[in-house]
């Protein structure tokens, strides 16, 4: 079982399929890894009932909205009703499940847009994120959104189906795309390739229960619990662990509803998969122009804002027993070599406990110092994985605007080359960005004697 929660963050609660059993539903979920449900109105009266059970739940949110199905309810006097329930007392988190679907048609096209418009105009009213269905909508589902100024409080797209490029126009507008137990089916490769793609820091996850089970329960009923079924298929998609998925799936939930249901403290030693990082300082001698830090301290559902950098015994109480990660990384958001004496020290530690010890760096310490260091890490550290960047100065100045002006970039290459004779692994690595030629990194690394690894622009950790 994971140590993190997950969230359901698009259940029909209020659904007649649960009248014999929902609160039997309700605590196998919670019984079962889950820390909350976010339960969502589709008309007036599942908008009432889903207040019902959020007041009545203290782990249950709901959302209030008119489904396209049901367009010809938001009447001035059904825009009314939800305005009313949105109160702080009934938990409302959201305005949906909302938008377009002209697949069924069950509503004339002109009432699903004028329904869709009003409703994002009292989202707008009330300060409340959007819950989007789109079916066989996507360029009118995106013009509505642009037009009625969406981006202003930012939403999901649930049971997002469109392809890559509607996944970054959604991107682009600052939505969030979530994806049920229909990404586990056998032939949905396209909506798996939309998960591999998409930022793990932009992904929600969902049952839309009662319906779309994943494929184990394919054809019955779904319930809130088989979330974790998407959660484990993200988790095979990415390449992390399900702890990783919750931590980090929970958190940009917590993040889009504003709920509190995540642990947001400042992190000196964070897990990642099964390696464990350290956090050691905020300082870099780049200001790269691709850093996330630069809007937010958040890796992987980790907060690595510090108010302090930590002493030796801080960084030894964060980290316990390292035998049980396959590595521990000094990482962070920062340059850890600029506090050598501390890698010096916590390395010998690690490698006394027996443990193996890799530094990310972007390879300028030995112009921090004015001395070349690699030898004093000799015998301490297994594997350093430095950030290349660019195949030549200007690109590298331009993009990381090194301290130290393009000589930076001369000894990034320098300090590549020299590692090689102290450190048993060492790596150049270069993020995916567009104006960067890879593949002159990648002959770069080899003419350096170093191995090399592309690593995703919209993926950090």
């Amino acid at each position: 079982m994971s140590d993190a929660k997950l969230i359901d963050t698009h259940a029909h609660l209020d659904s007649s399929q649960y009248d014999d059993d929902r609160q039997e539903v309700i605590a196998r979920a919670l019984d079962g890894g889950l820390s909350h449900i976010v339960t969502v109105g589709c008309d007036i009266d599942s908008s009432r009932a889903a207040v019902e059970l959020a007041v009545t739940h203290p782990q249950l949110y709901a959302s209030v909205g008119i489904h396209p199905h049901d367009a010809p309810q938001a009447t001035d006097e059904g825009i009314a009703v939800l305005r009313q329930l949105v109160t702080p007392s009934n938990r409302v988190v959201a305005i949906g499940e909302i938008g377009l679907d002209f697949y069924r048609d069950r509503a004339p096209r002109d009432v699903q847009r004028l329904a869709f418009r009003r409703q994002i105009a009292l989202a707008r009213e009330l300060k409340l994120p959007l819950i989007i269905h789109d079916r066989d909508a996507h360029d009118e589902v995106l013009q509505i959104l642009r037009e009625e100024n969406a981006f202003e409080v930012g939403g999901v797209l649930h049971c997002f189906s469109g392809d890559l490029a509607m996944a970054k126009a959604c991107l682009d507008l600052g939505f969030y795309l979530s994806f049920p137990g229909t990404i586990t089916y056998p032939k949905n490769e396209a909506a798996r390739e939309v998960v591999k793609a998409v930022p793990t820091e932009r992904i929600l996850i969902e049952t839309d229960c009662p319906y779309l089970s994943p494929q184990k329960y394919r054809g019955k009923r779904n319930e809130p619990l088989y979330v974790r079924h998407t959660a484990e298929k993200v988790v095979e998609i990415k390449g992390l662990s399900l702890n990783d998925i919750a931590r980090i799936t929970s958190l940009n939930a917590s993040t889009l509803f504003r709920i509190d249901a995540v642990d947001t403290t400042t992190r000196i030693a964070y897990r990642i998969r099964n390696s464990l990082y350290l956090n050691i300082t905020n300082r870099c001698t780049n200001s790269c122009t691709f850093c996330p830090k630069f809007s937010d301290f958040m890796v992987k559902g980790h907060q690595l804002r510090l108010d302090h950098e930590p002493s030796a015994d801080e960084v030894r109480t964060a980290i316990g027993d390292p035998t049980r990660y396959d590595e521990v990384v000094f990482c962070g958001f920062g340059e850890p070599l600029i506090r050598l004496d501390l890698v010096l020290e916590i390395a010998r530690w690690l490698k006394e406990q027996g443990g193996k010890v890799r530094i990310n760096s972007d390879g300028q310490a030995n112009l921090v110092h004015g001395r070349n260091i690699l030898p004093e890490l000799k015998g301490l550290i297994d594997s350093i994985s430095v950030s290349l960047n660019a195949p030549d100065a200007t690109t590298y100045q331009r993009l990381c605007n090194s301290s130290f002006g393009e000589a930076g970039y001369e000894a990034v290459k320098a300090f590549l080359r020299e590692a090689t004779k102290h450190i048993p692994s060492v790596t150049a690595s270069a993020v995916g960005l567009a104006e960067v030629d890879m593949e002159a990194c990648r002959k770069l690394a080899t003419e350096l004697g170093v191995a090399f690894r592309d690593r995703p622009y919209n993926e950090v950790g």
